[in-house]
C-alpha cells in the first residue's frame, strides 16, 4: 500500500499534468477541422462549445464537448480522493489551462466544461450544478447569466456539501472561470465599469 502510494505522482506532476490536459483546445480543434474557422475570429470570440455549436453544429459540439469534460478529471483523478486538496488545486489548473491556453496564445474558454469534469470526479453536487445553470440558460436563451448564478453559487454549496473542503474546492474551480469572464480573449469594446459587468454577468460585451 505505502509502495503503491509512493509510486503515484507528486504534487507537481499532478499540478503540471492536469493544466497541461486541460489547455488542449478541443472546441477549437473541432472548428478548424469541420467548419474551417478558429472561434476566436467569430461570433462571441470564445473557445466555448456554444460558439462551437454555431460554426459546425451539433456533432462537432458533442464530441469536443465530451473531450473538454472528461480532461478536466484528469488532475484530479491523479491527485486521488485520499489528497482533496491536491485534487482541488488540480481541478482549478485543468480550468486554467483551458482558459488561458498557450496552444491558443493565451486566448481560451470560460471552463464549464472541464469545470464539469473535474468536479465529476471529485464532488458530484458541483457538476449538477454547473450543469444546471448551463441547462437553464438554454430554455431562457441566457447562458451566460445562469452560468454566473451557477459559479457564484458553487463555493456555499459545496461548503454545505462537503464542509471546508468542499468549499477550497468551489473556489479553486470558480475563481479561473470568473477571472477569465471579466476579461475576456479581447479588450473590451467600451472600456469602463460597465462593460466588465457586462462580461461577468452575461460573458459579452456592452454593445455600442
Amino acid at each position: 500500500m505505502g509502495r503503491r502510494a509512493h509510486e503515484r505522482p507528486g504534487a507537481g506532476p499532478v499540478l503540471a499534468l492536469a493544466f497541461a490536459a486541460g489547455s488542449v483546445p478541443f472546441s477549437n480543434i473541432a472548428a478548424r477541422t469541420q467548419a474551417g474557422v478558429d472561434l476566436r475570429d467569430v461570433g462571441s470570440g470564445t473557445v466555448s462549445g456554444t460558439n462551437l455549436f454555431r460554426v459546425a453544429g451539433f456533432g462537432p459540439l458533442a464530441v469536443a464537448g465530451v473531450c473538454d469534460v472528461a480532461k478536466g478529471a484528469v488532475g484530479p483523478l491523479l491527485a486521488g480522493a485520499d489528497r482533496p486538496v491536491l485534487a482541488a488545486f488540480a481541478a482549478g489548473a485543468a480550468v486554467a489551462g483551458h482558459n488561458w491556453s498557450p496552444f491558443l496564445a493565451g486566448a481560451g474558454g470560460r471552463g464549464i466544461s472541464p469545470a464539469i469534469g473535474a468536479l465529476a470526479a471529485t464532488a458530484w453536487q458541483g457538476a449538477a450544478l454547473l450543469l444546471g445553470g448551463l441547462a437553464l440558460g438554454r430554455v431562457l436563451h441566457e447562458t451566460g447569466l445562469t452560468s454566473f448564478v451557477a459559479d457564484a453559487a458553487l463555493v456555499p454549496a459545496l461548503a454545505a456539501a462537503r464542509g471546508p473542503r468542499g468549499a477550497l474546492l468551489g473556489a479553486c474551480v470558480v475563481t479561473p472561470m470568473l477571472v477569465k469572464r471579466a476579461l475576456g480573449n479581447q479588450r473590451p469594446t467600451r472600456p469602463g465599469w460597465r462593460s466588465r459587468a457586462q462580461r461577468v454577468l452575461f460573458d459579452r460585451d456592452e454593445q455600442c
